[in-house]
């Protein structure tokens, strides 16, 4: 009998490696190595915010499988990886080129063969999923494999019918596969989702959904009988739709230092604060909330506190003396 777990999360996480700001990649001598994956990520933002939460994942027994799972731990989160040998498999990575106007920011995946294209359910421990509140993944982890893909139905499957809560983030990846081979795959798991995020430019060019952000959530959940859809908009916040109510968030201010992970931090803060037994407009709060302080941090994690998201829902950033 495994521990009630509060959330758990399955996806691939990578190594992140990064020159300094202002150099390139071909030409710096130095790179910032951090752990970042989309539901690492959320897992590692709601652990910090008081959530027992647990990733699961398949990483090759080897030094660079096992810093992710120390970086993870050292976060509070636990792990649970099937591992593979090293020569079997290997680790994804992504390089991060941070560049002002005119240039961008430039992402580079070196992710193929990653032992997670061969992930099995029978690999990982299912009984923390059916043990757990709540389970997330992302539209990430179905396009790395048929395997992943399989994968995480089962997994949603599995937490269905534990009646553990289950949430999907979109998070559409252009440089993974086509719109249209996309949604074919996320249509089919959307009745094994209980909550969906979805970024309003996805729901459009994605799911070919028309309308404002309040239209978009109405139709998703008429559709495919989501208990919420949560749409979110950018700079002009998120919309909340729950139980035929509709709710609305404004993005708290932030200087930006690093918007990578800034939409797992939402998704982090807004299910940490449901955990707790908060309402839709307090989730919207704490996720719009941990997203603000996201920006503001480099790396792909929301390292931040409750009490530090408190003050930014009160009002009260500044100057800690």
């Amino acid at each position: 009998m495994v521990s009630m777990t509060d959330l758990v999360t399955f996806g691939e996480t990578m190594l992140r490696l990064s020159p300094p700001r202002g150099e390139r990649l071909e030409t710096t001598g130095d790179l910032a190595v951090q752990a970042g994956g989309a539901e690492s990520n959320v897992a590692v933002g709601a652990a910090r915010l008081g959530a027992d939460a647990r990733w699961l994942s398949k990483l090759p027994d080897s030094p660079l499988g096992r810093r992710i799972v120390n970086e993870l731990r050292s976060h509070g989160v636990r792990s649970g990886v099937a591992w593979t040998e090293p020569d079997e498999s290997r680790l994804g990575t992504y390089y991060l080129e941070h560049g002002g106007a005119p240039r961008g920011t430039n992402v580079i995946y070196d992710r193929t063969d990653a032992a997670i294209t061969t992930v099995s359910p029978d690999e990982l421990p299912t009984d923390a999923v059916e043990e757990a509140e709540w389970f997330h993944t992302t539209g990430i982890t179905p396009a790395l494999s048929a395997a992943a893909a399989e994968t995480t139905t089962a997994l949603l499957k599995t937490a269905g019918d534990a009646g553990t809560t289950r949430s999907f983030d979109l998070n559409y990846r252009s440089k993974l596969w086509d719109p249209q081979t996309a949604r074919a795959a996320y249509e089919d798991l959307f009745e094994h989702v209980d909550t969906l995020f979805v970024p309003r430019r996805d729901a459009r060019e994605v799911l070919d959904r028309e309308g404002d952000a309040v239209e978009i959530a109405h139709g998703l959940a008429t559709e495919f009988a989501f208990d919420t859809v949560v749409v979110t908009r950018g700079l002009e916040g998120a919309v909340a739709l729950h139980d035929g109510s509709m709710y609305e968030q404004d993005v708290f201010e932030a200087d930006t230092f690093d918007a990578i992970g800034t939409g797992d931090a939402f998704v982090a803060g807004f299910i940490a604060e449901r955990l707790r037994g908060g309402d839709l407009p307090a989730a919207l709060q704490w996720g719009s909330a941990t997203a603000a302080l996201k920006r503001t941090t480099d790396g792909d994690l929301a390292v931040t506190t409750r009490a530090e998201v408190q003050s930014v829902i009160d009002g009260e950033g500044g100057i800690n003396r």
